[in-house]
Order: C-alpha cells, then sequence, then structure tokens
C-alpha cells in the first residue's frame, strides 16, 4: 500500500477551501511554515490538527476498508472494568457471569459484571460461529448486574417449571387413569400450581382449602 501521501491531502484541502496557505494556517490555528513545510513533504503532521484543517474545507476524516466502505470509530459509550477503563480493544466483552477466566488461583476474586475473553482458540472459534470480528464491544444494558442476570434466570427456570407441571397435569386430566380416577381439583388450584415461588419442601402439590380432590398428579 502506498504512503498516506499528506501533502497532496493538504494542497487538496486548501484548494476545496479556496484559500492561500496563509488563509488555511490561520483558519485551523497553524502557522503559514507548516502548512508550506507539509505541502513540500517536509514535515508530518498530527490527526487532530489534520482534521481541523479539512473541517475548514467542510471536510472529515474517516477510516475506510478494503471495500471502501466507511469505518466507525469504537463507541465510547461501551462497557469498561470496575476501575472505570475501557477494555483491550481487540479483545470480546462479555458478561461476568458467562464463564469466569481467573482460572483456579484466582477463585476468590470477587466475579464481575463485565469482562473479557483472553482464550485465543476459543475467541476465534466464536467469532467464526458469528461471522467474523464483532464491530464494538457490548453496551451497557438495564438488567446487567449479575444480581439481576441471576433472577431473570430463576424466574424463566421456574416459568418453565410451572409450564411443565400444567402441560403434564392437563395431560392426566385428559387420560383417566387405570383405576378409573379423574382429577376434580378446582381451577384455584391450577393458579396454586402456576405459582413461581419454590413449592413447600415436603408437599407432594398445592391445593385450594376448599378441594375436595387432593390428588397427586404433578
Amino acid at each position: 500500500m502506498a504512503d498516506f501521501d499528506l501533502a497532496g491531502v493538504v494542497r487538496r484541502v486548501r484548494r476545496a477551501a479556496d484559500l492561500s496557505q496563509r488563509e488555511l494556517a490561520g483558519a485551523a490555528g497553524l502557522s503559514k511554515s507548516t502548512i508550506a513545510a507539509i505541502e513540500g513533504g517536509h514535515r508530518g503532521l498530527d490527526a487532530r490538527a489534520l482534521a481541523r484543517l479539512a473541517a475548514v474545507a467542510g471536510l472529515r476524516l474517516a477510516l475506510l476498508d478494503a471495500r471502501g466502505e466507511e469505518v466507525a470509530p469504537m463507541d465510547g459509550a461501551a462497557v469498561r472494568d470496575g476501575g472505570g477503563r475501557f477494555f483491550p480493544a481487540h479483545l470480546d466483552t462479555r458478561h461476568g457471569d458467562d464463564g469466569w477466566w481467573p482460572g483456579p488461583h484466582r477463585r476468590d476474586r470477587t466475579p464481575v459484571t463485565y469482562t473479557f475473553t483472553r482464550d485465543r482458540p476459543w475467541r476465534d472459534r466464536l467469532r467464526q460461529a458469528r461471522g467474523g470480528t464483532p464491530d464494538d464491544h457490548q453496551l451497557p444494558r438495564a438488567g446487567d448486574s449479575l444480581a439481576q442476570r441471576a433472577a431473570t434466570r430463576r424466574a424463566a427456570a421456574w416459568r418453565a417449571r410451572a409450564e411443565q407441571r400444567a402441560r403434564h397435569l392437563e395431560e392426566r386430566r385428559e387420560q383417566p387413569t387405570d383405576d378409573g380416577f379423574r382429577c376434580e381439583c378446582p381451577p384455584a388450584c391450577d393458579d396454586l400450581l402456576l405459582d413461581e415461588r419454590p413449592p413447600t419442601p415436603g408437599r407432594s402439590g398445592p391445593h385450594a382449602p376448599d378441594c375436595v380432590c387432593h390428588c397427586d398428579l404433578s
């Protein structure tokens, strides 16, 4: 790939802005000798100063990929570590309870809300499965704390368990047992069965106070 033609870029900016070296330098907060040296190929210019020059002509700096499409900077609102620092840009971030990398010698460390993946082969497999490198680190969202995520998992587990028991109960009600027994529990028992709270230890099944069946079909 050819070297970046800074001299040609600055001359392009000056032509687009229709300004002399002195006028462009004054508009960008630089000296005329700096502009002359850059156009002569005798000195460089940092990106921030170049961005100021481009802005004078109504232009802006951008990164383009091999297809000529613009690549956006990484989002400054992305998740950070416990010290408020950005995670390493080349690594993939994830939730702290989605695997924990410290190893056996660091098991006493307190789990964190966000962490990153150090295992290169695992990261490569994950990126391949996702179709390439993620565009950015994840953004913080409501419910990301470890306690909230644990509560969400517990609630989902109880819902799944309640739905499974409800389906099983309905199947048993539709099919009489071998001795001809058919459940006669009132609807209130179903409401108790679908309660997401953990069942009482030692209790075979929830029944309403007015239930005369008291079967155990769960």
